[in-house]
């Protein structure tokens, strides 16, 4: 057995314990828990891809695995938290025993389309420097922090608040397999210039969050989201200028 080239699978193996945990303390509502391990998971997600490109120890399997570890920390844990949370406060838009039994596993669309984002990158040869969709670490940060922010920081979860949260389930589960293309924040390089955006967002989102608190996270993921946008006009913006 190759020590060397077992390292990166080894934080992958983390990373999916990571999510595990976390999936366990999002059925009990643990909502704080949750968006730790999800952190933990996230930065075993980092540290895997460091270790294979430092130590040169990529592998067929490293890849699945990686991808499997994924699926279920940023695609099932955070999907059982918008589930539990759903299911705790859909009665606030109907009362009809059918919409309270079955509408909050409309949560798991984020799995499934987790699932298919992950299958897209593995198979997208466009991903290596940056992403085509949001990513599912993004998309999972956003909902653990989102449900926490509302449960324990929002003055009251009125009707339009549950209606938008559904709106956005949607939202976040189409933009995960779309073609938009959002930048990565593995920062190469500490120079200033053509990290401008990735700068800007870290600070934001640590000012957010010391503002705030943890809701401050999922603010931060909309405006990634946002500037992703901002930097893909732009840049199409050089290229027609080029073209002319």
């Amino acid at each position: 057995m190759n020590i060397r080239k077992s390292i990166p699978n080894i934080f992958t193996s983390f990373n999916l314990f990571s999510g595990c945990v976390a999936s366990v303390m999002a059925f009990q509502g643990e909502y704080k828990l949750v968006v730790i391990w999800v952190i933990i998971a996230a930065f075993f997600d980092f540290s895997d891809g460091f270790a294979a490109r430092f130590l040169k120890a990529y592998s067929p399997m490293g890849k699945e695995l990686d991808s499997l570890a994924d699926c279920i920390s940023f695609g099932f844990a955070p999907s059982v938290a918008v589930y539990y949370f759903l299911s705790e406060n859909v009665f606030k838009i109907s009362h009809n025993p059918i919409v309270i039994g079955y509408l909050p596993y409309l949560a798991f669309l984020l799995a499934i389309f987790s699932g298919l984002r992950l299958a897209k990158f593995n198979v997208d040869k466009r991903q290596t420097e940056s992403f085509i969709g949001l990513n599912t670490p993004a998309n999972a940060l956003f909902w653990v922090s989102f449900c926490y922010g509302l449960t324990f920081t929002a003055p009251v979860i009125t009707p339009p608040l549950i209606y938008t949260f559904l709106v956005g389930i949607l939202v976040f589960s189409l933009l995960m397999i779309s073609e938009i293309p959002m930048f990565s924040l593995k920062v190469k390089s500490l120079k200033l210039k053509g990290n401008e955006y990735r700068y800007f967002l870290i600070a934001f989102i640590i000012g957010m969050v010391v503002c705030v608190g943890i809701i401050g996270i999922s603010a931060g993921i909309l405006l990634y989201i946002a500037l992703s946008i901002i930097q893909q006009s732009g840049t199409k913006q050089q290229d027609t200028t080029a073209g002319q």
